[in-house]
């Protein structure tokens, strides 16, 4: 299957758990005078419009090269990753400034049967994040990265809850608060996972080389081909799910310039053939004169 269908497909999947779980955890914050579990849902609800951001980035981001868009529109990609980060901080801000609120508001307990509620939604999301980041790595996709910590970020939100709700169903009255205090401590844990989210994109944004690994599997597979004495320059850039790659290949001095074009070919088909996440392949050929006999 395609990166694209595959990433579309966990997309999809985002979407309709995180509209079940923000009902699910609606309902039972509001019945179970849980507000940690309210924010829980808020929080569920952000992701939802985010998952559609990532969606829409996913299918924009993969639309062929055009005569504006010579490398493709895969920068499109880390800039609905910006979005997403900024649906998670207001999202976070919110419920920060609601929990404070609430904290010098007298409510009642929270019912004890909002604990089995938050139980199963804690196992649910992390097997969420899970397959969400899985699909990420297997289809070098920033947003759907993005979308994997958001269903991290709503288990830890679901965590403190959890917390939150025992410590003021423990100790009774007195103790409700410990609810919206769990809430605030989650907005924390939002905030910092949004850096978590945003820094990569930016490194993808501004062309910073992270994709050490890959550069060595390049020169690995270079190497092997006949004709190459060795690679000089290795430059990679990442837009969307696809690798630019820029090379400067040493070859023997001596030889043709059809000769030297020829291994160029050579070595960007077999690069291509190898490496499906490559997109544009531009080589530079630099001669060695140290190999010549005289």
């Amino acid at each position: 299957m395609p990166n694209t269908q595959k990433a579309i497909k966990a997309t999809y999947f985002s979407i309709i758990g995180n509209t079940l779980l923000a009902v699910i955890k609606g309902v039972a914050g509001y019945f179970g005078n849980s507000y940690a579990l309210i924010a829980d849902a808020i929080e569920s609800t952000t992701d939802i419009f985010a998952s559609f951001l990532v969606l829409f980035g996913i299918k924009y981001s993969n639309k062929p090269p055009d005569e504006n868009h010579p490398y493709g529109h895969g920068r499109a990609e880390p800039l609905i990753t910006f979005l997403v980060v900024g649906f998670l901080i207001a999202s976070a801000v919110f419920i920060a400034s609601e929990s404070f609120h609430n904290i010098n508001t007298p409510h009642e307990l929270p019912k004890p049967f909002t604990l089995f509620v938050l139980g199963a939604i804690i196992i649910w999301k992390e097997i969420s994040f899970q397959i969400v980041m899985k699909k990420s790595i297997e289809t070098k996709s920033s947003s759907l990265k993005a979308d994997a910590w958001h269903h991290r970020n709503d288990a830890i939100t679901s965590i403190a809850a959890f917390i939150g709700i025992s410590i003021a169903l423990f100790f009774g009255k007195g103790y409700e608060a410990a609810d919206d205090w769990a809430a605030i401590v989650a907005s924390v844990f939002i905030l910092y996972n949004c850096y978590k989210i945003f820094r990569p994109a930016l490194g993808e944004i501004m062309d910073e080389h992270l994709y050490h690994d890959l550069e060595n599997e390049i020169k690995r597979i270079s190497n092997e081909v006949t004709g190459v004495i060795c690679i000089e320059k290795c430059f990679i850039r990442k837009a969307g799910m696809k690798y630019h790659v820029d090379l400067h290949v040493m070859v023997d001095g001596n030889k043709s310039v059809k000769e030297g074009h020829d291994i160029a070919h050579c070595l960007k088909d077999t690069l291509r053939n190898e490496l499906f996440e490559l997109g544009h392949v531009l080589i530079h050929i630099e001669p060695n004169f140290e190999s010549i006999v005289l």
